[in-house]
């Protein structure tokens, strides 16, 4: 049977877009659609290696998993087995969604007292000591072993294809391996060794190959978890940090599991969004869209500042929920229900001040860098909203010998504040950024979605999210609108696409604007028509990805 692929490669300078002669005439592009199965991510060889285990036979778990190992090859600055990942799993059969929380535990001798005697007050961002176990191996093969219909083997397949034969490197990959790998070079020799041509970053188009990697995806496809938490690939992690001073284990890989989470969800506007439980920030989206939800916000016009300005005070209430509250729920009682309730959201909206931009705000509850996202949806609709990173590009920086495995930096979440409930402990997980989300309508998943980038994260759910439910926009065009970013630190970054009169109308009611190109997150979403039985895909045009079906 002839299959035919639907591939849409996007550009990162949409504002000069030439009119479209139908749609919306400055659009980019469509969005994808076809029938029997579909991917969306951020590079299109892992979109097109996703989409070949699907038309091999297999599922949406197998198809997702296979995604994210090529990933790893092609993408490494953003994701990999040195890092951590999160899913949603809806699978059709059975019409239940799960959540898989595959992130790392802190080692068991990392404490408080270890940064205090070396007279540290905070974990560093880079460097050993900012390195957690690894989740995403055990993650990939408890999902497998679950709901998957391939073997390991066949899965990791394509990836090793890649990492042993090359491919060529793609313009915006490109451009974060030059800047952040030159800076992870300089933090540790062994990444220069690993991931530079010649001594120098692999160029736009060059073809990179990394058999180092190869190697050990070979070793996890024969032995599963225990070919990277047990063994020689283990010993080479251990002994790396323990010579840099950090004190882990065999013991604390072998200890590391996932774990099945039931998601939290929210309504908004007759439809149901579910996020992952702490410790991802998932209950911030769902917190700011019970606060928006109470606004007449159409009314008040797509990025306007007097929408901006509602959905940047949401944003600063939700997280600041997330900065007293979140930490691993096995250590600290949270209150997630109180926090995505909707009379909790009725009391944080009436602290919104329509005209005037709030100063750092405190919970409302009383005290008692980068990633890769990824969607799948296949022809029996079993749907994967899955998410995989390292953190900050490259992660700790370090590069384990002889592996091609990068280390994340997931532990420089953890706080060494006393009494906090993210204080670091042993054998405890961090913080997390990373969450998958889905959309669900008369009991059935409608939407597969996420937005990477950190604290962009939650932002970037709720503005995809209002500009299909409040203002029509399609799968793509959701995607791709001009969006904000809101930092504590920093102030509200805007896209250029946001006109200059919202702009001088939000530094009027006082907020503090900031131009800062490249860290507005990168969008990937999968729409299911049920009543058609057509899939639509879209993709963001500030990646180098696609989204592919047949």
């Amino acid at each position: 049977m002839l299959k035919l692929l639907f591939c849409s490669f996007v550009f990162a300078a949409m504002v000069w877009a030439a009119d479209r002669p139908a749609g919306r005439a400055r659009a980019g592009r469509s969005a994808v659609w076809a029938r029997n199965g579909m991917v969306a991510t951020s590079q299109p060889l892992a979109v097109q290696a996703g989409l070949r285990i699907l038309q091999q036979g297999g599922n949406a778990v197998d198809a997702a998993v296979a995604t994210a190992a090529v990933l790893n090859v092609v993408e490494p600055m953003s994701t990999g087995i040195g890092g951590d990942m999160f899913a949603l799993v809806w699978m059709s059969k059975t019409g239940d969604l799960k959540g898989l929380n595959g992130s790392g535990f802190s080692p068991q001798a990392a404490t408080p007292e270890f940064f205090l005697k070396r007279g540290m007050s905070s974990i560093p961002m880079y460097g050993p000591f900012s390195v957690s176990v690894p989740g995403t191996v055990d993650g990939w093969v408890t999902l497998l072993n679950k709901y998957g219909s391939m073997k390991l083997e066949r899965v990791l397949a394509p990836a090793i294809e890649y990492a042993e034969q090359g491919f060529p490197v793609s313009e915006i990959i490109a451009a974060y391996w030059a800047g952040d790998g030159r800076a992870a070079a300089e933090r540790d020799p062994e990444f220069a060794k690993a991931y530079f041509t010649n001594g120098r970053p692999p160029a736009h188009g060059e073809v990179f190959v990394n058999k180092p990697l190869a190697s050990t995806l070979r070793k996890i496809a024969a032995g599963g978890r225990d070919g990277f938490y047990k063994g020689e690939v283990a010993e080479k992690m251990v002994k790396r940090l323990n010579q840099l001073g950090w004190p882990l284990t065999m013991a604390d890989l072998a200890w590391q599991h996932s774990d099945w989470v039931e998601p939290i969800s929210t309504t908004y506007k007759g439809r149901r969004i579910y996020e992952l439980p702490p410790n991802g920030q998932g209950m911030a989206a769902l917190e700011m869209l019970n606060i928006l939800e109470g606004f007449d916000l159409k009314s008040l016009g797509h990025n306007s500042s007097r929408y901006l300005h509602l959905l940047i005070e949401a944003k600063k209430l939700a997280f600041a929920d997330l900065d007293h509250w979140l930490s691993d729920p096995a250590k600290t009682r949270i209150p997630v229900d109180t926090i995505i309730s909707k009379d909790y959201g009725v009391r944080q909206r009436s602290r919104i001040s329509p005209y005037r931009a709030a100063e750092p705000v405190a919970t409302g509850v009383p005290s008692s860098g980068d990633t890769v996202y990824l969607t799948v949806v296949d022809k029996d609709r079993n749907t994967v909203s899955f998410i995989n990173s390292i953190f900050q590009n490259f992660g700790s920086s370090l590069v384990v010998p002889d592996t091609g495995i990068v280390l994340h930096d997931r532990g420089a979440l953890f706080t060494l504040q006393e009494g906090h409930p993210n204080r670091l402990e042993g054998r405890k997980r961090p913080y997390h950024t990373i969450i998958p989300a889905m959309m669900f309508q008369d009991n059935k998943p409608v939407l597969s979605f996420g937005v990477m980038g950190g604290d962009m994260q939650p932002q970037g759910h709720v503005q995809v999210l209002l500009n299909m439910i409040e203002f029509g926009m399609n799968v793509q065009d959701a995607g791709e609108a001009p969006r904000f970013r809101h930092s504590p630190v920093t102030g509200v970054a805007l896209e250029s696409g946001v006109d200059a009169t919202t702009i001088r109308e939000l530094a009027a009611l006082g907020h503090q604007i900031i131009s800062l190109p490249g860290i507005f997150g990168g969008y990937q979403a999968i729409q299911i028509d049920w009543k058609n039985g057509v899939l639509a895909g879209g993709t963001d045009p500030r990646k180098d990805g696609c989204a592919a079906g047949w």
